[in-house]
Order: C-alpha cells, then sequence, then structure tokens
C-alpha cells in the first residue's frame, strides 16, 4: 500500500534503486512524522545507506516519489534545514577538531554554540588534535557534532554509534533523546537491536531492499508467538522437559531455555514449576511475555 503523501516530515512511496539489473531499493513506501525518532533497521546490502542517501539528495533514484520537509530531496532550501551524519565521511587530514566545529557553525546564521556542542559530543577532550589522528570513535563523534552544528529540523544518522566505545554510544544515545525532546525528526540507521528498541519511536526492517516490517518495537516484538524464557540454578535436559510438556524447549545459555509455546497458559507455567520442583531445581528467572525485537529480526532477515 502506497503511503499518503502531504503532511510529513519525510514521505517515501514506492522509492526504487537499481544497480544494473538488481534492485537496492525496491518499491519501498513510508513516512516520518515531525519530531519522529525513525530507525532504519536490516543487515548488510539491506538498502538502509542507499535509501538514506536518497533523501538526503545524494544520490538519484529510479522511481518512486520523495519529499523531505515538503520538498525534493537536494532542493537548495533543506541544506540548511537538514543535519547530516553519513556512515563514513572525511575531512581535510590536518585540520583540528575546534577548526572544524568553528567552520562548519559559520556556514549558518544561528547555529549551536560550537564550545558547548563539543563538549555536549565529547570532543572538547580532543579538540586540538588533527582529523589524521583521531581514533574511529572520535571522528564518529565529530561527524556527529558537525551534523547538529546548524539546529537542523530533521538529522540523518547513518550508523551513528560505528565505532564507538561504550560511553561514546551512550552519550551518543542522551543526544538523540535530547533532540527528540527538542522536536527533532531522526532518521537514524544501525545495526544494535538494542539501541532500536531504547531509541525508535517506530522501526522499519528492511531485507534485500524491500520493507519486511514497519511499527514501533512493542508491536514487531508482539508478531507471532510469545516466549516462556526461564533460567534455573543447575543444569537439566531440555529434551526431557519438552517431552513432560508437551511442547519444544530449547537451550539459549548456560542454565537458560526457550518454551516455545504458542500461547502460554497458566496451566503450562504450573507444570513447569512441577516438573523442576519434583528434580529439585530452583528457577532463578521466569518471563512470559512477546518475543524480543532481535528475535522478531533474525526471523525477517534470515
Amino acid at each position: 500500500m502506497s503511503a499518503e503523501l502531504g503532511t510529513h516530515a519525510i514521505e517515501v512511496d514506492g522509492l526504487v534503486k537499481r544497480y544494473g539489473p538488481d534492485a537496492g531499493v525496491d518499491h519501498v513506501s513510508f513516512v516520518v512524522e515531525p519530531g519522529e525518532v525513525f530507525v532504519l533497521l536490516g543487515p548488510n546490502g539491506a538498502g538502509k545507506t542507499t535509501t538514506v542517501e536518497i533523501l538526503e539528495g545524494l544520490r538519484k533514484r529510479d522511481a518512486g516519489r520523495v519529499t523531505v520537509l515538503g520538498h525534493e530531496p537536494a532542493s537548495r532550501g533543506l541544506a540548511h534545514r537538514i543535519g547530516v551524519m553519513p556512515q563514513q565521511g572525511d575531512l581535510y587530514a590536518g585540520i583540528r577538531t575546534e577548526e572544524a566545529v568553528r567552520l562548519f557553525a559559520s556556514f549558518y546564521d544561528e547555529p549551536e554554540d560550537p564550545e558547548a556542542l563539543m563538549q555536549r559530543t565529547g570532543v572538547d577532550r580532543v579538540r586540538k588534535t588533527t582529523y589524521r589522528r583521531l581514533s574511529g570513535g572520535e571522528r564518529r563523534r565529530l561527524s556527529l557534532a558537525l551534523a547538529l552544528v546548524g539546529r537542523p529540523e530533521l538529522v540523518f544518522l547513518d550508523e551513528p554509534t560505528a565505532e564507538m566505545d561504550i560511553e561514546g554510544r551512550r552519550a551518543t544515545w542522551d543526544i538523540v533523546a535530547e533532540l527528540k525532546e527538542r522536536g527533532t525528526t531522526v532518521v537514524l540507521t544501525t545495526h544494535h537491536l538494542d539501541e532500536s528498541s531504547k531509541l525508535a519511536d517506530r522501526v522499519a526492517i528492511l531485507r534485500r531492499g524491500s520493507l519486511v516490517a514497519l511499527g514501533t518495537p512493542a508491536e514487531l516484538s508482539a508478531r507471532g508467538d510469545a516466549r516462556v524464557t526461564f533460567q534455573t540454578a543447575t543444569d537439566i535436559d531440555p529434551e526431557r522437559l519438552t517431552v513432560a510438556l508437551g511442547v519444544p524447549v530449547t537451550r539459549t545459555g548456560a542454565e537458560s531455555y526457550r518454551i516455545e509455546s504458542g500461547d502460554p497458559t497458566p496451566d503450562l507455567i504450573s507444570r513447569l514449576a512441577t516438573w523442576l520442583t519434583a528434580r529439585g531445581v530452583l528457577i532463578r528467572r521466569l518471563d512470559v511475555g512477546p518475543r524480543s525485537l532481535e528475535e522478531v529480526y533474525l526471523e525477517l532477515t534470515r
């Protein structure tokens, strides 16, 4: 079904991009609402970066309709309204971090304060370091600062936490949350499922150029059968428990198991507890609920 164009931050209808006989993006349609954090998720080659580059005006589409903030991508009026953090970017090797941030700030009438922005993104610690000497994670932080310096209405973050350490990832998550509070629209691509679950208002899952799922993390997790997962204090034989319960039980880790129940019932939980009690096995943890986003993602993209 085609997306209805007209009132959204981003509107994509029947987007196609071909590379020779192959479709890198194959009739993809979706909309992004103003102020929404919209995550494009998918394995390598799924079409995430191609889609984002078309929206940024960096790559031409072969078919379909696209508008960004009500304009055709690459329109002259868009440059000062959007921010772009590319998956791979480069700067003059000899430029210092502080010089780069202040240079980009000079392109805008009302930019972010460079000093405050450097502190916010964590590059103030390497302000005098030349670009060639920055680590991969430091270059990603600088790229994020440059994407935000113009106070964009819409920002594209393509794999923003790639090469970042844990501190950098969490700082970036905090920045995305701040952008949302300010009403900034964020389009983010990532391989990190925990990142999607934490940040996204909605997630679009791509596979081989096609859109295979779209919804909130909770909606996607609710697809298909519910799960019963549990951890025990000692190891058990999942095959024997499978026979006892009449539903498949699989091992997911050390003393960790999952029951493929379809529709968990109080009787099933009672029989599980009875079987373990009879063998003197303590349950350390028991969870009954929808599948994780990771399970749904793996099922859809295999």
